[in-house]
């Protein structure tokens, strides 16, 4: 195992078997058809996935990804079926509204894993996807399960909290944002990247803001109130990492390695933030109204 894939490895198998489990269990809202089943079922279709990231790469490793990428293609399924259910039917001769920015951000996160779970397949399967090398697609898995699906359900779940304010629905925007120009970035260039990097960071930034205002606010225990602190200060430093990154890769000034940004920005993003801010949601759903799942809603007729 090369010294990247000793910090990649543990942090996307917390992203698989509890992150996004977790995660699936705080969305809310509207529920369509399989939506329980496959929330209760994800730590088993999710095991697969776990189990070839700690093989060689091999046709048995690429067989067990495979069987979470189909996993993760479900998830992604239920945001269209998700969208239905939230979308109120116009007046005669007017369009749909769109999705509030809170709703955004939760159908981003539904889709991000299956993004994690094609790159995984070609990771696992040696093939140079698109032409990009295979660390680049290693770190595609836990950017997808972190910044793609924890930073935007975390920014949907804040947005909805605070009633959907002028610094909710920035961050429930900008994070989806940030993350689909990265993507796109890995396609053009560099300098595409540092500016996907730039709107990710704003939105981050506004996460961590309203984090510490829901600390301030809502979280009444000591430990929620902890929770919250610590993940709203990681995400400042690990942005900031992010940023010195992607500009030092555009201009070419000194900047970390990927295995030191994994063992740093991507530990810090995944145990600091993530995992800190869905236990803190989890203990906050209990006490506030604002932070329950809203009831089931069924398919229009």
């Amino acid at each position: 195992m090369s010294t990247l894939s000793l910090f990649v490895v543990p942090v996307v198998t917390i992203g698989m078997l509890w992150v996004v489990p977790t995660g699936l269990g705080l969305v809310g809202g509207p529920r369509p058809p399989g939506w329980d089943a496959l929330r209760r079922a994800w730590p088993l279709l999710a095991l697969p996935g776990a189990v070839s990231l700690w093989l060689p790469r091999s046709g048995t490793a690429t067989a067990l990804a495979a069987c979470y990428a189909l996993a993760t293609l479900a998830l992604a399924l239920q945001a269209p079926a998700r969208l239905l259910l939230t979308r109120s039917r116009p007046a005669a001769g007017r369009t749909p509204a769109p999705p509030p920015p809170g709703e955004i951000a939760v159908l981003t996160a539904l889709v991000s894993p299956s993004v994690a779970g094609l790159a995984l397949v070609a990771e696992r399967a040696a093939y140079p996807l698109f032409g990009f090398e295979l660390d680049l697609l290693a770190l595609t898995v836990p950017h997808f399960h972190f910044a793609g699906f924890a930073a935007a359900l975390v920014a949907g779940l804040l947005c909805r909290a605070s009633g959907e304010g002028p610094l909710a629905r920035t961050a429930a925007l900008s994070v989806p944002a940030g993350t689909l120009l990265v993507l796109i970035g890995y396609f053009v260039d560099d300098w595409a990247e540092l500016a996907g990097a730039v709107v990710l960071t704003a939105g981050m930034a506004a996460v961590a803001v309203l984090t510490l205002r829901e600390r301030r606010e809502l979280a009444a225990d000591p430990a929620t109130r902890t929770l919250l602190g610590v993940s709203a200060l990681v995400l400042v430093a690990t942005m900031a990492l992010a940023l010195w990154w992607a500009l030092g890769e555009a201009t070419g000034l000194p900047h970390p390695t990927l295995t030191w940004m994994a063992a740093t920005h991507g530990l810090g993003n995944a145990l600091g933030f993530a995992v800190c801010a869905l236990l803190a949601h989890r203990r906050l759903r209990s006490t506030d109204p604002r932070t329950t799942p809203l009831p089931r809603t069924e398919l229009p007729a």
